[in-house]
């Protein structure tokens, strides 16, 4: 039992794991902040310029009956189509990939850029080789170790 909890706090500790561990708990507070920006700054943007729709709670009734509500056509013991509450998960989804692909490329741009390291070129057939090499790996002539090759 002893050998189980070390290796179980070996598995825990181990440096992804904790990575991974904080990556999830800001990616729901993420959630949370774009769920709410969908739900209350864009959709209730969205049903003004639809003329006062509300986008959420658009429904279908299937039994090709109007109801004024979701929960009226439910209370009736009727099937919905909730439609609306899909489109905005959609328009949920698009907005926080959009959010991940800004953050990504804007820590891309902060991240320093690895220096271009110089590379030993074959003479014969101008390929990229080691420099401690002694046959080109490309076209096998012999190089001359005495200079560096260009």
């Amino acid at each position: 039992m002893k050998k189980f909890f070390s290796d179980f706090k070996a598995f825990v500790m181990r440096g992804n794991i904790l990575d991974l561990a904080v990556g999830v708990m800001i990616g729901g507070a993420f959630g949370s902040i774009v769920s709410s920006l969908v739900n209350d700054i864009f959709m209730p943007l969205i049903g003004l310029l639809l003329g006062g729709l509300n986008v959420s709670g658009a429904f279908f009734a299937l039994n090709g009956q109007a109801y004024a509500s979701k929960e009226l056509a439910t209370a009736a013991g009727v099937g919905t189509l909730n439609y609306g509450m899909f489109l905005q998960k959609i328009i949920d989804f698009v907005i926080m990939a959009l959010c991940v692909f800004l953050v990504i490329r804007l820590m891309a741009k902060m991240m320093p850029k690895k220096a271009a390291k110089e590379t030993r070129k074959c003479p014969f057939c101008l390929e990229a080789i080691d420099d401690k090499a002694t046959r080109c790996p490309h076209c096998t002539s012999q190089l001359d170790m005495t200079e560096k090759l260009d």
